[in-house]
């Protein structure tokens, strides 16, 4: 998979598992509206600072973002 899908796939899932919209989102964040739809679609190419600052909005590590199934190791 993509890592902007797999991102965006991950964002919209924790998103929507907080209760949040996206506009509460950019409220929380900075990043607009449409920065972060486009992050959902997987169209949009975060750096790792914006990794940081969208995981620190929602509550959770940069690492829940860009796991391949959302969820924490069991290794």
């Amino acid at each position: 998979m993509d890592i902007r899908a797999l991102v965006g796939r991950n964002f919209a899932r924790i998103r929507r598992e907080k209760g949040l919209t996206q506009e509460q989102v950019e409220e929380r964040s900075g990043f607009s509206q449409q920065y972060l739809s486009g992050l959902e679609r997987g169209k949009r190419n975060p750096t790792i600072l914006s990794l940081h600052e969208l995981a620190h909005a929602l509550g959770v590590t940069h690492l829940d973002l860009v796991r391949p199934d959302g969820r924490e190791d069991s290794r």
